[in-house]
C-alpha cells in the first residue's frame, strides 16, 4: 500500500530540485481535480493507465446481520477505476515470475 505522504516524498527523492512543499500542492491539487470531475459525473482518463468513472447502484434489499431486520439500501454512485491496456501489461509481466511459482507449487501439493 502507498499512501499520499509517501507517494510525496518518493516523488521528492526523484526530483531533489522542486520543494516537497510545491510536490504535496501538485498532487493535493491534482486529487481534487480529479475528485471534483468525478462529483460533476465526469469521467478521468489517463491514456497508459486507465480511466476512473462512476457506477450506479440501485436501492436493493438486504438485511442487518446481527437483528435479520430487512431493510432497503440508498441508491449510490461508486467510482469504478478500469486500468488501461499498458498498465495491466506492465503488472502481469512483473507478476509472471510469482504466477508461474505459485502454479508450480500447487502441481507440487496436488502430488503429495
Amino acid at each position: 500500500m502507498l499512501i499520499k505522504s509517501q507517494l510525496i516524498a518518493e516523488i521528492s527523492q526523484k526530483l531533489p530540485h522542486l520543494p516537497e512543499k510545491d510536490i504535496a500542492l501538485a498532487i493535493n491539487t491534482l486529487v481534487e481535480q480529479m475528485s471534483e470531475i468525478l462529483k460533476q459525473g465526469g469521467r478521468i482518463e489517463i491514456r497508459g493507465f486507465g480511466s476512473f468513472s462512476l457506477h450506479y447502484r440501485p436501492p436493493r434489499r438486504a438485511h442487518n446481520p446481527k437483528t435479520g431486520e430487512k431493510l432497503m439500501t440508498e441508491p449510490k454512485y461508486a467510482v469504478h477505476f478500469k486500468p488501461g491496456k499498458e498498465l495491466r501489461e506492465r503488472i502481469n509481466s512483473s507478476r509472471h515470475i510469482a504466477i508461474k511459482d505459485k502454479l508450480e507449487d500447487m502441481k507440487d501439493d496436488d502430488e503429495t
